[in-house]
């Protein structure tokens, strides 16, 4: 079979970031191009996916030395992962926290014991663990109709989106200010858009005096331990956890890479070490760590370096950079405690916006799935909870009981029972 120009450009990335380049030191293939990449990968993604993890950590009942615990274990296992898996394959592998998963959090988690919230991720990291041991990581998402798990992840982060309206009127020149620097940026240097309105926004609160005390002193983070309480409640948060990162962030990263011609890098082993990484460090705090999607794309172009088989230093980079500011957690932790949480609030909901726009057109595209998809949607919006069980779970659940009754053959009939 004739291979065309992409397909071969493909193999070559492929195979020898994982052949002839595995032999080259690591410090021969730096450069500046590339390590800047990695540095403002990190800081665009963290700019407004932090909000949103502290968000969750409040959500949990967790303190602020428990929310400074959660950015240094991820920022632990982000680095372990983005670097432990860009030298064993020698691409660009970038690892991310699941910011869906947080934003499911934010509203799954409200009222439920900071325990049984760390017993959720544990079993989250142990399912995703054994989607890669066993192979199955695309057989468990093929046999999940695509519309639903999208649709579920549109209804938990539609809140978000309609809360920046919300606050308009009684915080018109912070949100307004936010919102046009936003729509700048994304007009003219959409990479810095959310730092630009993060800036921005912290600019005005001084301005206006909401600013709750003074700056954050500079001071590392502990992690502090927390025996995960195993419950039905946490199953209930750990299941829609572990579709929604699968869903919208293993599944986008994938892709991503691929797209870029990386092949050498394989579905299972990254499954396993970043389910691995959620599982030890979940009782430290790490919800779910999981392929970038987004940001990852920062560390693969042109831009990086001319040579593509050398850009995986910019996914060292990124992972050391996660680290670092890891360590720094408790600062970090105290700076968005003392931001005002309208602020927080509008940030989160810009940085979700593009995730809800794609998840919503996700799951009206196949027009036979629409109505259970609708429904899902609907019912996780609501916000039911019904049996100590939360809406996004109640979502899915009469999502698939819609998808198994309007059912049909490819003729079009209804099957009928056998007797």
């Amino acid at each position: 079979m004739a291979l065309n120009p992409g397909d071969t450009k493909c193999m070559q990335v492929g195979s020898e970031g994982a052949g002839l380049n595995g032999r080259r030191a690591v410090w021969q293939d730096l450069s500046f191009s590339a390590i800047l990449a990695g540095v403002i990968a990190v800081v665009v993604g963290f700019a407004g996916s932090a909000a949103i993890v502290f968000q969750a950590a409040r959500a949990a009942g967790a303190d602020d030395q428990e929310i400074g615990s959660w950015l240094w274990a991820l920022g632990l296992g982000l680095a372990l992962t983005s670097v432990g898996l860009s030298l064993r394959f020698r691409e660009p592998v970038v690892t991310a926290w699941s910011t869906p998963g947080a934003a499911l959090l934010v509203t799954a988690a409200s009222g439920v014991p900071l325990a049984e919230c760390i017993a959720a991720f544990v079993i989250c990291g142990a399912m995703i663990t054994l989607s890669g041991v066993t192979g199955g990581f695309e057989r468990i998402m093929n046999r999940m109709p695509a519309g639903l798990a999208a649709a579920m992840l549109a209804g938990v982060l539609l809140h978000f989106g309609i809360r920046i309206f919300a606050l308009l009127p009684a915080h018109a020149g912070l949100v307004l200010g936010m919102l046009a620097t936003w729509l700048a940026g994304r007009r003219w240097w959409p990479r810095y858009a959310l730092l630009a309105a993060l800036a921005v926004g912290v600019g005005l609160a001084g301005f206006q005096g909401q600013l709750q005390g003074p700056l954050p002193a500079l001071q590392l983070a502990h992690p502090h331990w927390v025996w995960p309480r195993f419950s039905l409640h946490a199953l209930a948060i750990a299941l829609p956890l572990f579709l929604v990162t699968m869903a919208s962030q293993n599944m986008p990263g994938l892709a991503v890479l691929r797209s870029y011609g990386y092949r050498a890098t394989r579905a299972s082993p990254v499954m396993t070490w970043t389910g691995l990484a959620t599982l030890l460090l979940a009782p430290l705090g790490a919800f779910a760590i999981n392929l970038a999607a987004i940001t990852a794309a920062i560390c693969m172009g042109a831009e990086v370096h001319d040579d593509a088989r050398r850009r995986y230093v910019a996914a060292l980079a990124s992972g050391l950079t996660y680290l670092l500011l890891g360590l720094f957690g408790a600062t970090v932790a105290a700076g968005f405690a003392a931001l005002p949480p309208v602020l927080v609030a509008v940030l989160a909901g810009m940085a979700l916006l593009p995730t809800l726009t794609m998840s919503l057109a996700t799951a009206l595209i196949p027009e036979q799935g629409r109505e259970p998809a609708m429904v899902t949607f609907l019912v996780t919006a609501s916000g039911l909870d019904w049996f100590g069980l939360g809406a996004p779970l109640w979502g899915l659940l009469a999502g698939l009981v819609m998808t198994w009754a309007l059912r049909r053959r490819a003729d079009g009939r209804v099957p009928q029972a056998r007797g």
